[in-house]
Parts: structure tokens; sequence; C-alpha cells
């Protein structure tokens, strides 16, 4: 009787194991993680640095940049103060440098091939141009009042009863007989008084050219 007893108890605890497993198997469960992985070498790391990085401005290049401002590449120096000058030293010191310059300019066009010309700049008439003409053995001379004339050497006062060589000569305008000093005079108010060099205004004339 005992043993027919056991023998069930047996079969019916086998059964129940094998519907706990069949169970298991047929309904699976897993466990996801929402973590998010982090590399073993990041986690090592060191925290990142912060870097700040500048542009090389590229101005005036784009249309939205301003103008580059030019590098300054003269050498600075100290001005100074003005010096107290008397009347007297300053005209001393004006007059010099003045003179110095008017020395290398004249230099400087005597290098020159239009050595031959006169520039003369007055306010309010403008400038006059004065060169010579070596070809025609004339003076040119361009004014903003009277305009462009030819002057030519002539020597008056070599009359059949007058002596010769006495006559004294003087650059005139053929065409109407004026004489460019006294034009010069009349504009400018430069006086050319050629008879105070009495032998190069005795020398013999050229026959006018037109």
């Amino acid at each position: 009787m005992a043993a027919p007893m056991t023998s069930r108890i047996l079969r019916l605890g086998a059964r129940t194991t094998s519907r706990s497993l069949t169970r298991r198997c047929q309904t699976p469960s897993f466990v996801i993680s929402t973590q998010t992985y982090i590399p073993r070498v990041l986690r090592s790391a060191p925290s990142a640095r912060c870097f700040s990085v500048t542009r090389r401005s590229q101005a005036g290049i784009m249309p939205h940049t301003e103008e580059p401002e030019a590098p300054d590449l003269e050498p600075h120096h100290e001005a100074g103060a003005h010096a107290d000058l008397s009347d007297e030293e300053y005209h001393l010191h004006a007059d010099r440098y003045m003179e110095t310059l008017q020395e290398k300019a004249e230099e400087l066009q005597e290098g020159r091939e239009d050595a031959g010309v006169l520039s003369i700049t007055l306010p309010p008439n403008g400038t006059y141009i004065v060169n010579k003409q070596p070809t025609n053995k004339q003076i040119w001379l361009s004014s903003p009042l009277s305009g462009p004339k030819r002057y030519d050497w002539v020597v008056s006062g070599e009359s059949m009863h007058q002596k010769e060589g006495g006559g004294v000569g003087d650059w005139v305008y053929i065409r109407d007989g004026t004489r460019l000093s006294a034009l010069l005079r009349k504009e400018i108010g430069v006086s050319v008084d050629l008879s105070e060099d009495g032998d190069a205004t005795k020398r013999p004339s050229v026959d006018p050219v037109e």
C-alpha cells in the first residue's frame, strides 16, 4: 500500500517540474539595460581642455571687412621743440636753406636736355614759359595773358649816319615790334635792363626769322 502511494507522489512531482521547465522555455524573459556604453579608454582619460582659436583677419579682402591699415615702415623720430629764434637768426637759417635749394635745382636743371627752359609761376596770372630755340636763334614766350610769341635779337641805332657797333640790341617780336623785356615788365613786374651790360647789347644783329 505504501509503495504505490510513494510512486504516485514521485510521478506528480516529476510532472510539476516538467511543466515548470516547459513554461520557462516558452516565455523567456530578457533584461535590457538603458545605460550608455562608455569605452574604458575614455573613462580613465582626463577632462578635455578648452582651447580658443582666433582666425587670421582677412581685412580688406572680403566685402564685409574693413580696409587694413598700411604698415608704418618709417622710423619714428622725436620732433622735439622748435627753437626760439630771433628775427635775424630766422632769416639767416631760412635764406641759407632756400639758397642751397635753389643751387641744387639749378644744377639739376643744367643737367637736363630742357636746360634752356625757364618756368615762372605768378598767381593769379598763371605760368610763363620762356625757352631758347637755337635752331631759329629765337626766344619763345608762352604767356597766360598775351599768348605765345617768338622774339628775335634786333639791334637798333645802327643807321648809316651812326657809328658802327653803337646800336643797342634787344629781343623783339617782329610782327608788332614789342620787346620781350617790356612785356615782362608789364605783365609780371620784372625789369630786365639790358643796357647795364653794354658789350652784350652791342653784338651784331641777326636777321629776323618769321
